[in-house]
């Protein structure tokens, strides 16, 4: 539907031509979408959703070298020196120097990250489902098994 100049045109009635077919585009969107549902959910808590990831990343892979996690996750090395130091001024991680390599960084959840993470993940899961109820169960796994393929780093199987 196209608006003349003096109708007034709504954001659900935005058209976005040959971009609603850019893959890229639509996650974005989708991306957006889903972040305003988290800060809803957990902005109180003065948490991001780059910072929770880490964080989870961090408890499942005790020890991970913070370079290592920083390719995973797609985040400048740089970029990840401070969110890390963020938050282990809020004594949520530990950084240690491995004996090995005196030039690696490891890192460790602290007993209060630990004590974040198991609070927060049962919440992330309700509150991502009720952000994608537009979605039935089958459409929703389909979607994070073709995002997840769509994430893998070039050249991983």
């Amino acid at each position: 539907m196209r608006a003349t100049a003096i109708e007034t045109v709504n954001a659900a009635d935005v058209e976005f031509g040959a971009l609603a077919g850019l893959a890229g585009f639509m996650l974005r969107l989708a991306q957006l979408q889903l972040f305003e549902a988290f800060f809803r959910d957990f902005g109180a808590r003065r948490i991001t959703p780059g910072q929770i990831g880490i964080l989870v990343a961090v408890g499942r892979n005790p020890a991970v070298r913070q370079g290592v996690l920083a390719d995973a996750l797609r985040i400048k090395w740089s970029n990840m020196a401070k969110i890390i130091r963020a938050l282990e001024q809020d004594g949520l991680i530990e950084r240690r120097v491995p004996k090995s390599d005196r030039r690696a960084v490891e890192l460790h959840l602290t007993a209060k990250g630990e004590a974040l993470v198991g609070n927060i993940a049962p919440q992330l899961t309700v509150s991502d489902r009720a952000a994608t109820t537009a979605l039935t169960a089958s459409e929703r796994a389909t979607l994070l098994r073709l995002l997840a393929k769509l994430a893998k780093p070039a050249g991983a199987s």
